[in-house]
């Protein structure tokens, strides 16, 4: 593990390597060499382990009986005849009808007279006699004209007049009834129709219910979803930031792990908001390393797995927060850094144990 911190105050050696220092570094500062990274992020890629397929399963097919009622004779009708039925009955008819007798009165006639005009009146002009004292030598010079009327002229012609004309007057002559006996139908002759039912039995059969059949049941297809990282823009320029030399020397990370368990609880997410993102946030492109350790009890191998799992387990989630997964190392130490005496074959109190069971940061070089 490359040493991280750089204490410049009082360097006086080593000049030839002046060159991959700090330019113009302060006595009693701390430097970082940041290199600006490479920008990934990251894609969900969804994999088919195991196609999906069918299954098919045969169900046979199924009986049941049934009693079923069936005809064992058909029916039938018989047909009875009635014959007709009489009877008599009177009937009264006019043997000799009546009639009526006429007697004719003639017509009577009276006198009596018309007067009738055989010339209308009329009026006329007519030349006078000529005047005895005309002195003109025509006599028609001293003649006058008058316009002189006519009477009508009428004559009498006798007629005879209708006193009464002919009439007929009628004396009717009774008329004369008689009887017979005639035979008469009462009731006609039928067919009387009479249905005879028709004979049933109950036999029992056995018939399919439902037939054999195949049930299909679709398997779907086992998936996994793998989360890769994909680079979107290179990095690679290199600075050095000043930070507090505090901070390149391992700071605690107080997660109460559960025994055994690689699982951040809420309670240890919380721990990793408050404690490391702000330095990550103070500190952009510093890289910083993710130490978990564990105690002694327990095989060296699984102690070694576990903080292993638990520094990853911090690493994931604060990718998760959006830090860049090229700037954050995580190392797991199992039991190799104890910081006391309880090594194995040791008896230690669990307060000494626990002391060992720590996860730890630091900012480091690239």
């Amino acid at each position: 593990m490359k040493k991280v911190l750089f204490l410049f105050a009082a360097m006086t050696a080593s000049i030839a390597m002046a060159q991959d220092l700090p330019t113009n570094p302060e006595p009693g500062k701390c430097y970082v060499r940041c290199t600006t990274p490479d920008v990934y992020v990251n894609e969900t890629v969804t994999l088919t382990i195991k196609p999906a397929y069918k299954v098919l399963k045969a169900v046979p097919a199924t009986f049941k009986t049934v009693t079923e009622r069936v005809e064992v004779k058909a029916a039938g009708k018989k047909l009875t005849v009635i014959p007709e039925k009489w009877g008599t009955e009177s009937v009264t008819y006019v043997s000799k009808e009546g009639g009526n007798t006429m007697s004719i009165s003639p017509a009577s006639f009276g006198k009596g007279s018309e007067t009738i005009e055989i010339k209308p009146a009329y009026a006329q002009w007519e030349l006078g006699a000529s005047a005895p004292d005309c002195a003109s030598g025509n006599p028609d010079d001293c003649r006058y004209w008058c316009y002189k009327g006519y009477p009508a002229e009428f004559t009498t012609i006798e007629t005879t007049t209708l006193a009464s004309d002919a009439s007929v007057s009628k004396t009717p002559i009774g008329s004369k009834n008689a009887s017979y006996t005639k035979r008469v139908l009462l009731e006609s002759a039928k067919v009387v129709e009479t249905v005879i039912p028709a004979e049933y039995k109950e036999i029992t059969k056995t018939v399919l219910d439902k037939d054999a059949y195949t049930s299909e049941e679709t398997i779907p297809a086992v998936t996994k979803t793998v989360t890769k990282e994909v680079l979107k823009e290179k990095g690679g320029l290199t600075t050095w930031k000043e930070v507090e030399c505090a901070l390149v020397e391992y700071q605690a990370l107080p997660i109460n792990w559960n025994s055994g368990s690689a699982t951040l609880t809420a309670a240890a997410k919380s721990i990793i908001d408050t404690r490391l993102l702000p330095v990550l946030a103070q500190n952009p492109g510093v890289k910083v390393e993710l130490a978990s350790h564990t105690d002694s009890q327990g095989s060296a191998t699984s102690n070694q797995d576990l903080s292993e799992r638990r520094a990853k387990a911090v690493a994931d989630y604060l990718i998760t927060k959006g830090i860049n997964s090229s700037l954050l190392v995580a190392n797991g130490y199992g039991e190799t850094k104890l910081l006391n005496r309880c090594k194995d074959g040791v008896s230690c109190t669990a307060r000494e144990h626990a002391a060992n069971r720590r996860t730890q940061f630091r900012l480091i070089n690239n």
